[in-house]
């Protein structure tokens, strides 16, 4: 089976985003793919340095994500960055092969430093986040990965590096992954941002209650040169409907449609279609929230489902670092 590489930062929980962007996808191929779900947990501190301990506490709660989206612990292996010291190794002789420039100039990077005001303020992690997520990625060979579109150009980062180490030894050592992006590139937030992110404090977290969502969804952006109900509204770019479009089943297409026509005629109040996405979203997040509960209280077996993804990766991780280092000359 070819192999799946993915995963996630654990500076907090996931969210819908999470879900359209990657998290479907897993659950999709899990059968078709041998899939190696990464918690970047060594990565997070160029967010919370100050917090490790908070970092150790959203791994689990990431962990319950995955697994509350259908994700089986017997098709998928589940590791921390953190338990891999073989992923810094790698990650050390990467970044022999990525000009200072070159890291600056990935993209992903320059609008992380522009959105989240870092001016020149920023460790060298933070700029060295793609090579290490090549050593990530590259450590179990993934062939494939699925990612948001904001992760892409990490990703063709990973494939210079690749091409370059393979170009270098003469041998065909890594493969060049490809990505597979999610049906949904980025999912608005739910207060218009472009973006759903966890800094941005306008998320629908998977874990949410069904009190959580009917709040966040009745403060939902809607369309601001809408003052009253019998104004003619915007359906392109609404958040509702963007939302509505992509969480609610098949069964309820008619009934979107018909909201559509009627809030662009002015028919219909924001509350009323709001109120049936409050509703289109707990019917989506239900199985979840029953999945995430018999997993919750079970401490020891989230640890040990950790435990035995750790101890595998790092298995075929010497293996990668071994053969590395072989090709390039180290061997004494």
């Amino acid at each position: 089976m070819k192999r799946i590489l993915t995963g996630d930062t654990p500076t907090g929980k996931l969210h819908l985003g999470h879900f359209v962007g990657t998290l479907e996808n897993r659950a999709k191929l899990q059968n078709e793919y041998e899939i190696f779900i990464l918690f970047a947990d060594t990565h997070a501190l160029t967010t919370l340095s100050s917090s490790p301990k908070l970092i150790a506490d959203y791994t689990r709660e990431v962990l319950l994500d995955n697994l509350s989206v259908g994700l089986d612990p017997k098709n998928v292996t589940f590791f921390a960055e953190s338990a891999i010291p073989q992923i810094y190794e790698i990650a050390a002789i990467f970044s022999m092969y990525v000009s200072h420039n070159r890291a600056l100039r990935n993209p992903t990077i320059k609008d992380e430093i522009i959105s989240k005001g870092l001016g020149d303020q920023f460790s060298l992690g933070f700029i060295n986040y793609p090579i290490y997520q090549a050593a990530d990625i590259l450590c179990v060979k993934g062939q494939l990965v699925p990612v948001g579109k904001d992760q892409e150009a990490h990703l063709e980062q990973t494939r210079e590096i690749a091409r370059e180490i393979n170009k270098l030894t003469g041998f065909d050592i890594f493969p060049e992954p490809q990505a597979l992006i999610g049906r949904v590139g980025k999912l608005v937030g739910t207060d218009g941002n472009p973006k759903m992110g966890k800094s941005l404090n306008n998320t629908i977290y998977l874990s949410d209650s069904k009190e959580e969502v009917e709040k966040k969804v009745m403060n939902m952006y809607t369309d601001p040169n809408r003052i009253h109900p019998t104004d003619p509204g915007k359906v392109e770019g609404n958040p509702v409907f963007i939302y509505l479009d992509n969480f609610s089943p098949g069964k309820d297409k008619d009934k979107i449609e018909e909201y559509k026509d009627k809030y662009r005629k002015g028919q219909v109040g924001d509350v009323e279609v709001k109120k049936f996405l409050v509703d289109v979203l707990n019917e989506f997040l239900g199985p979840i929230r029953e999945r995430r509960e018999t997993y919750k209280n079970k401490p020891d077996l989230l640890a040990s489902i950790l435990e035995e993804g750790n101890s595998k990766v790092r298995k075929i991780s010497t293996e990668t670092l071994e053969e590395l280092k072989q090709k390039l000359g180290f061997a004494f």
